[in-house]
């Protein structure tokens, strides 16, 4: 596959894996009859066992294309991130007797370690911290970031390979949502197509459309007004595993954090290229054929499908809203002020890695925040009965999914 301009080469064992997986790949489309929907694709891509990109052994996580990753979460980029979390669930811990915090997408564990350390100082560790983690990989980087970050705290942690029958608890998923599989749909001339995946060549991949019959089409892509051509995403997998958080959740908050809109503006008639990317030593693109199992591919989240996902599960929706607001009334910015100004190598660094998780132009708008509840009863109809979220004081936008 040709290189992609101003991307690095990978070496060459990685490489070698990348052949291998789109070996897999290219067998799963002649099985198909030539082609498969992109779906299958990105799961194959980034889950195949062994070979995909967070089922191997790629870097994945940190701060730029050196130490060999290729993007940076909230978490890796300042603890103060896990301390303003921390600030928000210790009251569903201490004062709703939540016992227990799990875990999805945990990556390197920074999130687990600075969350259990951050907690432990609010007086409110939970009497368990679950991660639900199916990459082997990851797990024994997540147990060693344990051990070197929180050591004292490091036997309070459990791993689940799938999900639990039951939980009662906080649950926490930041940037997990963006990374499960999409469909892709192409509306060109009036017509609906799915948009898949056909061999190109000996050894790549090339987008291929087929057309719908009416029936075919999802009520989501159906509803959108107008004719014009546009390229977009639905988002089943992800609506399905927050139906699945509904029925394992008995009692407690669940909160995703991710970029994405509201239906209303993921499916506007201006975003008709969708919102596919792909991340790979830093660098952002639109090529999901590149280095099979070698890089990222995401999409944004359709937080509504979300919302109505959670509902038909039998969860409330307790609030919405930006991150930078979400971190604002969670008191980010009351932690920050705890570092003494005047002592510039320590303050400003972390002053700067706060304002990009609050500046509308790096993450604070395009990133959300959604907490979905169940066993608290009805919202506003008895004070003690529902927990209150600081996070969602000022500034909450349920009404906009």
């Amino acid at each position: 596959m040709q290189k992609v301009a101003s991307l690095p080469l990978p070496p060459q064992d990685a490489q070698e894996a990348s052949n291998a997986l789109a070996v897999c790949i290219g067998d799963a489309i002649d099985a198909g009859g030539g082609w498969i929907g992109f779906d299958r694709y990105m799961s194959m891509a980034l889950y195949a066992p062994r070979l995909g990109y967070y089922s191997g052994g790629a870097a994945k996580f940190g701060r730029d294309a050196r130490d060999g990753s290729d993007f940076i979460t909230a978490p890796e980029l300042t603890p103060f991130f896990a301390r303003t979390l921390a600030r928000e669930f210790a009251p569903l811990i201490v004062q709703q007797g939540l016992p227990a915090v799990m875990e999805f997408g945990a990556g390197t564990g920074r999130l687990a370690a600075d969350l259990l350390l951050a907690l432990e100082s609010e007086g409110a560790l939970p009497a368990q911290y679950a991660i639900v983690e199916l990459s082997g990989e990851l797990r024994e980087r997540q147990r060693q970031t344990l051990a070197d970050r929180a050591p004292h705290l490091a036997d309070r942690v459990i791993w689940h390979d799938m999900l639990p029958e039951r939980f009662e608890g906080v649950i926490v998923g930041n940037e997990v949502l963006d990374a499960m599989p999409v469909r892709l749909f192409a509306r060109e001339g009036g017509r609906w197509h799915e948009r898949g995946v056909k061999r190109e060549g000996t050894a790549g991949f090339a987008y291929q459309d087929r057309v719908l019959a009416d029936a075919e089409i999802p009520a989501t892509i159906a509803a959108i007004p107008g004719d014009h051509d546009m390229v977009t995403e639905t988002h089943a997998e992800a609506e399905g595993f927050i139906r699945a958080v509904g029925g394992l959740l008995t009692r407690g908050v669940a909160f995703f954090i991710d970029y994405g809109f509201p239906a209303s503006e993921y499916y506007h008639p201006q975003r008709s290229g969708g919102t596919l990317m792909c991340h790979y030593r830093h660098h952002a693109h639109p090529d999901p054929f590149l280095y099979p199992g070698l890089q990222d591919i995401t999409a944004h989240v359709n937080f509504t499908g979300v919302a109505e996902a959670a509902v038909e599960a039998g969860m409330q929706v307790a609030g919405f809203c930006s991150q930078a607001r979400f971190l604002m009334n969670a008191g980010i910015t009351e932690l920050l002020m705890t570092l003494d100004p005047n002592d510039t190598r320590a303050f400003l660094p972390a002053a700067n890695a706060v304002q990009k998780l609050l500046s509308e132009a790096e993450m604070g708008e395009l990133f959300k925040v959604i907490a979905l509840s169940r066993g608290f009863g009805t919202i506003g109809a008895d004070d003690d009965l529902h927990p209150v979220l600081a996070g969602f004081q000022r500034g909450d936008r349920t009404h906009s999914l």
